[in-house]
This record gives C-alpha cells, sequence and structure tokens, in this order.
C-alpha cells in the first residue's frame, strides 16, 4: 500500500463539493432510466489525492464490471448532507456516504429510502440502521494524531489535558464541529470522557488558548503535523494510517483523560456508512453500486488499499496493514455514543461549543 494518501482534500475533478461536467446528466432531461452512470456524494477520506485510494480501486472495478461510471462528488461530512436537502426538488445524487450522526441526520431530512445491499447481513447491528436506510460500508474510528520527531523521547501526548500544557502554544488544532464528522468526534468523545457537556466545554475553552483556529478540511490538518508546524491535530485511523505511509513523523493516539484512575485511552467507531437517495435518478445503479461496496473483494481492499477496517464481520483481513491496524486499537476502550440523541441534539452542542471557545 504505497499511497500518497493527502486523502482528506478534495478531488481535484470536483471541487469543493462542485459537480463535474459529466453530472448534469443526473438530472433533467439527460436523466434517462438506463444511463450507465451513478452519482456518489461523499465524505472526504477514502479517495487518493494520487488516485490510489479505496475509492479509487473500487470506482475502476465497478465500471470495469457494469459499464457503470462512477461520478463522485466529494466534501465535508455535513456539508455533504447540506448539498442533497437544497436539491430535493431536484435530486442529483443517488448514494450518500458520509460519517455519523450525518447519516443519521440524511435520514431524519427525508433523503434516503430502504436498501439492504446484498453482505449487510454481516455488518453488525450498531453500524447499520434496523430499517435499512443506511449500511457502514468502511469501519474506523476516532483518533488524535501527534508529531513522533518533535514529541520523542517520551513526551508524546497521553491525556486530554497534555495539550494544555505550554508545549503547545499555537500547535494544536482541531476541525470544526458541525462541519467536519471528525471535528464533530472532537465534542462526542470531550463529552464521553469529561462525563457531559458542561465539563467538556470547559475544557475545549481552556485548549483554546492553544488551538490555532477551525479548519473546515480534517485531512489538511496531517501535513501540518507531520511537518511540525502543529504538534497535536485530530483526525480518525482509517485516514491517519494511510497518510503516514508518506507521512513519516505521524503517530496516531487516543486522550484519556488524566482523572481517569486507569488512565486508559478511548475511541468510538466512526464509519463510512453509505445510504440510496430517495428517489435517486439512477436507483438501479445505485444499489448494484451498494452491493460491490459490501461485496467480498472490495471488502477485502479496505485495509490492504483503503487503510480502513473491513464492514463485514465476515472479512478477516491477514494482510499486514490489517495487522498493523488492529495493533494501534489494541487495549483501546471502544464506547458506542447515542446517535440518536447526538443527531437530534448536534446543532446544541455546536452552539455551546461556540459560545465556549469563542469560534
Amino acid at each position: 500500500m504505497s499511497r500518497a494518501t493527502h486523502i482528506r482534500t478534495l478531488a481535484a475533478a470536483c471541487g469543493s463539493l462542485v459537480l463535474a461536467g459529466s453530472l448534469t446528466a443526473c438530472g433533467g432531461e439527460s436523466s434517462a432510466s438506463d444511463a450507465k452512470e451513478v452519482t456518489v456524494y461523499s465524505a472526504d477520506g477514502l479517495k487518493g489525492e494520487n488516485g490510489d485510494g479505496w475509492y479509487d480501486q473500487v470506482f475502476k472495478d465497478f465500471e470495469k464490471k457494469t459499464g457503470i461510471k462512477v461520478n463522485y462528488v466529494e466534501g465535508g461530512s455535513g456539508e455533504t448532507v447540506q448539498r442533497a436537502v437544497r436539491e430535493k426538488s431536484n435530486t442529483q445524487a443517488d448514494v450518500i456516504i458520509t460519517l455519523p450522526p450525518f447519516i443519521q441526520q440524511a435520514d431524519e431530512k427525508g433523503l434516503l429510502q430502504a436498501y439492504k445491499p446484498a453482505g449487510s447481513d454481516q455488518v453488525d447491528g450498531a453500524d447499520k440502521a434496523p430499517d435499512g436506510k443506511w449500511t457502514s460500508v468502511v469501519k474506523n474510528y476516532f483518533g488524535f494524531i501527534y508529531n513522533k520527531k518533535e514529541l520523542g523521547g517520551g513526551k508524546a501526548p497521553k491525556t486530554w489535558e497534555d495539550l494544555t500544557e505550554a508545549t503547545y502554544k499555537d500547535k494544536v488544532q482541531y476541525s470544526t464541529p458541525g462541519v467536519a464528522g471528525d471535528g464533530t468526534a472532537v465534542l462526542i468523545k470531550a463529552m464521553h470522557d469529561f462525563g457531559g457537556k458542561k465539563p467538556a466545554m470547559d475544557y475545549l475553552k481552556k485548549l483554546q488558548k492553544n488551538n490555532v483556529g477551525p479548519s473546515a478540511s480534517t485531512g489538511k490538518l496531517a501535513p501540518k503535523v507531520d511537518k511540525g508546524e502543529l504538534l497535536a491535530a485530530n483526525g480518525d485511523v482509517q485516514m491517519n494510517y494511510a497518510q503516514s505511509k508518506d507521512m513519516p513523523n505521524l503517530g496516531i493516539w487516543f486522550p484519556a483523560t488524566s482523572t481517569d484512575p486507569a488512565g486508559k485511552p478511548t475511541t468510538f467507531a466512526l464509519p463510512y456508512a453509505a445510504g440510496l437517495v430517495n428517489k435517486a435518478p439512477h436507483s438501479a445503479n445505485a444499489k448494484k453500486f451498494l452491493d460491490y461496496l459490501l461485496g467480498q473483494k472490495a471488502q477485502q481492499q479496505v485495509s490492504e488499499i483503503g487503510g480502513g477496517f473491513a464492514a463485514r464481520k465476515d472479512i478477516k483481513a491477514t494482510d499486514a496493514d490489517a495487522v498493523a491496524l488492529d495493533k494501534i486499537v489494541d487495549g483501546v476502550e471502544v464506547f458506542e455514543p447515542d446517535w440518536s440523541d447526538i443527531a437530534k441534539n448536534l446543532q446544541t452542542y455546536v452552539e455551546d461549543w461556540k459560545s465556549a471557545t469563542g469560534s
């Protein structure tokens, strides 16, 4: 897996959720039911900057097998859903792939229709909607990164509180909650680890003295950490592991709290979840695409090409990358957020964060 995967940047052909010219065929008079295309709106993280990510391989293989071209549109997790909402009267997307809690929001906003792809019976119940509105296609975990070169020799951060020390002045950054999926995950993990919303906001207010400011893109933080411009930032295991192939100074870690007697780091699953769009212009093609994403071949490629974890529990990847990924999360306590509550109250949490940090 030799990839230059600065994979949270936008695909050059698409721009920031700007449709490529070919996507104009997805609506209006040109949207013939037999058109050999499918339009995918996706959160960033699975497409390689140099055409060497999991999406790149899957799209190519899917088109070769079916003759159906994938039109790909990339953006932040929340941004992806917001665009689809704006287009409800003239639906453009066939498939939405995004992170929790935004996939739940997409469902609540009436963007998704039920479809259970072939292989979804092998996806854990926590990683799919009971009614078939969405199913995880790549399993992933939230995490942080640090610069191994600058923070070597036992100086690597271990707790949230470490990030408030003078060493990290203007050297910490995390992506924007409510906009980026990983940024939203910062709030979720902080509220869990500190035991509630108020203590989490109190901590983030304190952290603000070292924070250099918001970032709409999580992926853009990794190069800064690798170069030493930042010492620590948020991310996720799949993305950062893939990036570390070309950014040797990246270290992945999971904060604990200094008040926890056990000092045990925590994380939670942050999967890429896919749903069939309601009134999709190319519904039949979309179903074939979702079936393919959960197929044996594509799922086997999740670790060896994508740097992530297969969503299907019957896929037992044994490649070197799968072994390394398992080692990263070994010994880390995995908790399960209440995604329904988070989706319902996300805007309130984001507003509280803005108030606490002055963002």
